[in-house]
């Protein structure tokens, strides 16, 4: 791996991944809205940041040119199809090959196996009825970009990440198959650390074609599961 995209770099995910993929070693471009290229001044003269909206495929196109891996947050944004835009301009811009990773939330689903607790439930409900009510928010439109990137032939990942937090890394969260397994219960991970699985699986192969619900590896949760795991 030596050269990376990053779509959405301006977010505080984003940011993370941005510093995550230069401690590694990685050339960096970044792509963000032109009203938030100030928020990456911090890596100024150590990333390319290419402004633009993250659904504009010309800008896509741009980005993704010679990058052995792209890292995508698939933003539910707006009633415009933001997210599916996305999700497509990297499908079909991203060279042959090249490690695609996509960021999502538990709501979504790749094989209908996933269990939700009824306050995940209740939030994607709340979140339809405001996205509707609002049009800033579009949670079908996530689900549906998605969908895309599970039919493809790519080499992709999409991460499922828990409930997120500030705070110091406590390292590598750990994943599961389907939201409801016991590991996950905490759904809470740090974002620094959701970042840091992100960019890991770039170089991670057990993890394509997979969509690994994460969480902290430090949680109550996951410990418990490791314990399990030892007993």
């Amino acid at each position: 791996m030596q050269k990376v995209c990053i779509v959405g770099a301006s977010g505080k995910l984003g940011r993370y991944m941005v510093q995550h993929a230069l401690d590694r070693g990685y050339q960096v471009v970044g792509v963000c809205r032109e009203r938030s290229v100030g928020k990456l001044d911090a890596f100024r003269g150590h990333i390319t940041i290419i402004p633009g909206f993250t659904n504009d495929r010309a800008v896509i196109q741009q980005a993704v040119a010679g990058c052995d891996g792209v890292l995508a947050v698939l933003v539910p944004w707006g009633a415009n199809h933001y997210a599916t835009g996305t999700a497509q301009a990297v499908l079909d811009y991203a060279r042959p090959g090249a490690r695609l990773i996509f960021s999502c939330g538990w709501h979504i689903t790749r094989d209908g196996q996933d269990v939700y607790p009824a306050s995940l439930k209740r939030e994607e409900v709340l979140a339809r009825w405001l996205g509707r009510l609002t049009r800033m928010v579009d949670i079908d439109d996530q689900i549906a970009a998605c969908r895309r990137v599970f039919t493809s032939d790519a080499r992709w990942t999409v991460v499922r990440g828990s409930d997120l937090e500030e705070g110091e890394s406590q390292g590598l969260p750990v994943w599961s198959r389907h939201v409801g397994d016991p590991i996950l219960t905490s759904n809470l991970t740090r974002r620094v650390d959701y970042a840091l699985f992100m960019v890991a699986a770039l170089e991670n192969d057990t993890l394509v074609h997979e969509a690994p619900a994460i969480v902290g590896c430090q949680t109550p949760s996951a410990l418990a599961a490791g314990r399990a795991m030892r007993a």
